[in-house]
C-alpha cells in the first residue's frame, strides 16, 4: 500500500505539472489518466518495469518499449509526445555529452550499414514509395504525396549539379539506385552508384536491367574509400550517407570526393546535421537510442564543421539549402505509411524490429519538426583556377 501510494502521489504531481495525452495501467489493474484526453495507453505489466521510469529519458523509455517490458497503444505520434513529456518532467536535467566519436573502419561501417538497410526490400517498399528513395523528399507546396515529392527531390539534385548528357556521375551511398536511374534516364549521364548494402546492390541492378539502363547505369558494392582513380567524375552526389562517416573521418571523406572530382566539377553533399555547434548528440537520450537500435556508430556534424572540412579538402562551397521542414514532412509520411501497413510489415520482420522502426520513424519526424536536428544540401566546386567558375551568376537555374 505504501509503494502504491507513492506511485499515486508521483502521478498526481506529474498531472498537475504537465498534463500528457497518456493513461497508465499498472499490473494491479489500477489506471491513471495524465490528461483530459488520453489517446495513448501505457501498460506496465510488472513492478520491475518501473525502473525505466526512474529518471527516464527517451533512451530508457525506448528500451522499455523495444524490449517488450511495457506495451503501448495509441497513435504513434502521440506516443512520442507522451514519451517526450515523461522525459522532460520526470527525468533530471542532464548536460549534453561529448560527440560520440568512434572508429570507422571499412568492416565496422559495412556491418552498421547492413544492420540498418538489410532488413528486407519488401519491408522498405511498404512505406518508402514508388522509387524506393530513403532520404529527404522535396516539397514545393507541402501538400504533395511522397511519390511526387521524391520525384521532385531527384530532379532538384540533378538540376543543382547541372547534369548534362555525357557527364560521368557518381552517387556515393546510392541506396536502391533511384538517383542514378533518374539521372541516366532524364539527363543522359553515365551514372555509377556505390553502396555497402547487399540488398540495395541487388535490387538497384535488377531495376537498372528492367528499365533498360544497363549501358549507362551501374551500382557497385563498394566503400567510398575504395573508389579508385583521380579526377574521374564530372559531378558527384552523396545523399543521406555522410551521417555514417564519423566526425574524425570527415577529412578522409571530403578528401575522397575532391580526389574523384574533375577540375571544374560540382559536388553536392546532402546529409543530416546536428543543431549543436559542438556536434554533440541529440538531447533527452534520443541520440543514445538511435546509436543502440537504429544507426550504430552514426555521428552528426554541425553544418559549420561540414563547411570547414569541405574548405580544408579544397572544395569551394557555393550554396547551402536547409531542408529541415522537408524532412519532417517526409518522415511523417513514411511513418503514416508504415502504420497503415503494420499487418504486412509483420510478415517481413519480427515484432522487436517493427517496434524499432515505428519508434524511429515517428521519433525522427518529431525531432525534425521540433528542430532537434537539421539537414542541409551543400553544393561545392573544385577548381584549380578560381577564375574558372563552373556555375552561373545566380541560382535561377536551380528552380527553372
Amino acid at each position: 500500500m505504501l509503494f502504491e501510494s507513492r506511485i499515486e502521489r508521483k502521478i498526481a504531481a506529474l498531472k498537475e505539472r504537465a498534463p500528457l495525452p497518456l493513461r497508465i495501467e499498472l499490473w494491479n489493474g489500477k489506471c491513471y489518466d495524465l490528461g483530459e484526453r488520453t489517446p495513448v495507453t501505457l501498460r506496465i505489466p510488472r513492478v520491475e518495469a518501473l525502473k525505466y521510469f526512474v529518471d527516464p529519458d527517451l533512451a530508457k523509455l525506448g528500451e522499455a518499449y523495444i524490449e517488450g517490458h511495457v506495451d503501448v497503444e495509441g497513435p504513434i505520434h502521440e506516443v512520442l509526445r507522451a514519451a517526450e513529456g515523461l522525459s522532460r518532467h520526470l527525468g533530471k536535467p542532464k548536460k549534453r555529452g561529448l560527440p560520440l566519436i568512434g572508429r570507422h573502419t571499412r568492416e565496422r561501417d559495412a556491418k552498421a550499414i547492413r544492420y540498418h538497410y538489410d532488413v528486407s526490400n519488401e519491408f522498405y517498399a511498404l512505406w518508402l514509395g514508388r522509387e524506393m528513395v530513403y532520404s529527404c523528399a522535396y516539397f514545393k507546396t507541402g501538400e504533395e504525396d511522397i511519390d511526387a515529392a521524391q520525384a521532385q527531390k531527384l530532379d532538384h539534385v540533378c538540376r543543382k549539379l547541372r547534369l548534362v548528357p555525357g557527364d560521368e556521375f557518381l552517387d556515393i551511398g546510392c541506396g536502391w539506385g533511384a538517383l542514378v536511374r533518374w539521372a541516366a534516364r532524364h539527363y543522359g549521364v553515365e551514372a555509377t552508384g556505390i553502396t555497402l548494402s547487399e540488398n540495395q546492390h541487388r535490387f538497384a541492378n535488377e531495376r537498372i536491367r528492367a528499365e533498360g539502363l544497363g549501358e549507362r547505369c551501374r551500382v557497385l558494392l563498394l566503400d567510398y574509400r575504395d573508389v579508385s582513380g583521380e579526377a574521374r567524375y564530372d559531378k558527384i552526389a552523396s545523399v543521406g550517407m555522410f551521417e555514417h562517416v564519423g566526425l574524425q573521418n570527415l577529412p578522409v571523406y571530403f578528401g575522397a570526393l575532391r580526389r574523384l572530382l574533375k577540375d571544374g566539377g560540382v559536388v553536392m553533399n546532402h546529409g543530416i546535421t546536428s543543431v549543436d555547434p559542438e556536434s554533440r548528440p541529440v538531447d533527452l537520450g534520443a541520440g543514445d537510442f538511435m546509436d543502440k537500435y537504429v544507426f550504430p556508430h552514426g555521428e552528426l556534424p554541425h553544418v559549420s564543421l561540414v563547411l570547414k572540412e569541405m574548405a580544408a579538402a579544397g572544395l569551394e562551397v557555393m550554396d547551402v539549402e536547409t531542408l529541415r521542414r522537408h524532412y519532417a514532412r517526409t518522415l511523417a509520411q513514411w511513418s503514416d505509411r508504415l502504420e497503415h501497413n503494420l499487418a504486412a510489415a509483420r510478415s517481413h520482420t519480427d515484432e522487436k524490429h517493427l517496434r524499432i522502426w515505428r519508434a524511429y520513424l515517428a521519433g525522427c519526424a518529431h525531432a525534425f519538426e521540433n528542430g532537434w536536428v537539421s539537414i542541409q544540401q551543400v553544393l561545392a566546386v573544385k577548381s584549380a583556377d578560381p577564375r574558372a567558375y563552373p556555375l552561373p551568376w545566380t541560382r535561377d537555374w536551380i528552380y527553372k
